[in-house]
């Protein structure tokens, strides 16, 4: 398994970044997941990380190296962060609980299923074509379903910010799950915050991720989602990754330049996981760092990585 990543989180405007992203993956498998804390409600941002680290850890204890039913582990993960958001609650002694909203995506045998509440989004894209994203959990959304506005509504209409499904909320969260995709080498999966889907248009986000590695062009979308929002931007999060799917040879679409955010998987024991999911926002570009299970293991595996990616740039020059 082989794929480039790039992950970034802005905290735009706001006094609190209530965003989370992350990602883990085993030798056969890979989970992303990023959640948006919930401004209106009090303490967003540990409905958003325990969300995180929820997911991680039942991707530590199921992936072995893969997850046997991804649509059950996915439902099941988002209710269990759920419930882990209101023991919070109840321990802490809190008048009302937390929420967040999460997209999350397991990729296993060149097939993704992804799973969401609330708005943040999943972007599948295809040489610059969007073939799939999330529908909003969100009042506008329904009223462009139904036809009552246009489409070119979800920007302005004065409830574009009202959701109707998140975790922690008092009632069960309602879990949307996609049919499996199967994935091809260059193809692009987006999960952002609506910090920033809600500023650029789509066709404007997969143009540029067509046009410029997610390494270029996510820091670079980014940066434009905070300059047109201004100085009350909201925060701005995104998680991208190109699939190469499969060994090095599938390398040969990526820059020398990018090669530091190739990982290759093939050489990782089994029982590995590695994950950037149970901490604070990653920094810009943040990389997957190895968990501590064996030194020697470890070692290893980040030779075999190191000299796969060695071997690409020969091929590239």
């Amino acid at each position: 398994m082989q794929f480039s990543v790039y992950q970034e989180s802005q905290i735009g405007g706001r006094k609190v970044n209530q965003d989370r992203m992350g990602y883990s993956f085993t030798r056969d498998a890979l989970l992303l997941v990023l959640a948006d804390g919930m401004g209106g409600h009090p303490h967003g941002e540990v409905a958003a990380q325990l969300t995180m680290q929820t997911l991680s850890q039942r991707f530590q204890q199921q992936a072995k190296p893969r997850v046997k039913n991804p649509e059950a582990f996915l439902e099941e993960s988002l209710l269990a962060a759920h419930h882990e958001i209101h023991r919070h609650r109840l321990a802490n002694g809190l008048d009302e609980a937390p929420r967040t909203t999460v997209v999350a995506c397991l990729i296993q045998h060149n097939s993704a299923t992804w799973a969401h509440c609330g708005d943040s989004r999943l972007y599948w894209m295809r040489d610059g074509q969007i073939l799939a994203r999330t529908r909003d959990h969100s009042h506008v959304e329904n009223l462009i379903a139904k036809g009552l506005v246009p489409a070119s509504a979800r920007a302005t209409h004065p409830d574009r910010n009202k959701l109707y499904n998140c975790l922690g909320a008092s009632s069960m969260p309602r879990i949307d799950m996609s049919r499996r995709a199967s994935l091809l080498p260059g193809d692009l999966m987006l999960l952002c915050s609506d910090g920033l889907w809600a500023v650029l248009p789509d066709e404007e986000m997969a143009e540029r991720l067509q046009r410029q590695t997610i390494v270029r062009a996510v820091p670079e979308l980014l940066a434009r989602a905070l300059a047109i929002a201004g100085p009350h931007s909201d925060n701005v999060t995104a998680l991208a990754i190109m699939w190469q799917g499969a060994p090095v040879d599938a390398a040969n679409s990526v820059s020398s330049t990018d090669m530091d955010t190739v990982i290759s998987t093939e050489a990782l024991p089994e029982d590995l996981v590695s994950s950037t999911m149970d901490g604070v926002p990653a920094s810009p570009g943040a990389a997957a760092e190895l968990d501590a299970f064996d030194d020697e293991a470890i070692e290893k595996a980040i030779a075999e990585i190191r000299g796969a990616i060695e071997k690409s740039s020969q091929v590239l020059k």
